[in-house]
């Protein structure tokens, strides 16, 4: 189909192929009845192996560019944004929510995107300027935010890495409870976003995201008509990729959402 373009085709066949075994093991994982440490194993051998996979198939489409996991110091404003296993605790409590999340970034500017995730089966893809798709049978569904247009019953997502902000992301929920009265806390952002592209949240706030955790469910996002803004940002009309991309603390809704979203952590 023409909105799936060569480099597109191959990026989905890429992560496909580098997370064949993660379907597997994740049902192992879900009956594994073994030591603390043995489990702890499993899961990182599971992710290295994928991690590894993913960066040789990506290696064949792009060559000339690197490739980056929230392992690696990210440099340069072209690359591959990768999480392995985005929702990494998550899958290492045999619970669905992960995926695998790879993003092209070119001289800063998000190209094509693919959220896999295997446990069920649901691929969603997205290349600038030709919409956001969830891979289907036979015809791929295109993607679109939702159309609320008020926060009062907003269902809003938030997740992110808080260790080091445990009171600031405490702070964040709270303003969102008493705003929205609805609140998701998922633990995996890729997919986060992805189901915000589908209308299934309203709005997503989190803090502390890593670039290869969040870019591919942004450009979804985006090319589902959403907007995309930093928390931080002072002007709140437009996007601001590079201050999302360096602090990651991130707001996504839809148009009719995003400056009543803003107020949230004002």
């Amino acid at each position: 189909m023409s909105y799936i373009s060569p480099l597109l085709t191959a990026v989905v066949g890429a992560v496909k192929k580098s997370a064949s075994s993660l379907d597997r093991d994740f049902s192992e994982l879900e009956q594994l009845q073994n030591s603390v440490r043995g489990n702890k194993n499993f899961v990182f051998n599971s992710y290295s192996r994928i991690e590894k996979n993913l960066k040789v198939e990506l290696g064949k489409i792009r060559p000339d560019i690197p490739v980056y996991t929230p392992n690696d110091k990210v440099s340069g404003t072209s690359y591959f944004a990768v999480s392995p296993i985005e929702g990494l605790i998550n899958f290492a409590h045999g619970n669905p929510e992960f995926a695998v999340s790879v993003a092209l970034i070119e001289n800063e500017v998000l190209i094509c995107g693919v959220v896999y995730n295997p446990a069920r089966d649901e691929t969603f893809f997205a290349e600038k300027g030709k919409g956001a798709y969830k891979e289907g049978y036979r015809n791929h569904e295109r993607l679109r935010v939702s159309a609320a247009k008020e926060l009062e019953g907003a269902l809003i997502s938030s997740t992110g890495g808080y260790m080091e902000n445990s009171d600031d992301a405490a702070k964040l929920h709270a303003a969102i409870l008493k705003k929205s009265g609805d609140l998701r806390l998922s633990g995996c952002i890729a997919l986060d976003l992805a189901y915000l592209a589908g209308g299934k949240y309203d709005a997503s706030l989190s803090l502390n995201n890593h670039v290869c955790s969040m870019a591919a469910g942004l450009l979804l996002v985006k090319e589902a008509g959403g907007a995309v803004r930093g928390m931080a940002q002072k002007d709140m009309r437009v996007e601001d990729l590079k201050e999302i991309f360096k602090n990651g603390n991130l707001s996504a809704s839809n148009f009719n959402l995003s400056p009543k979203v803003a107020e949230i952590f004002k």
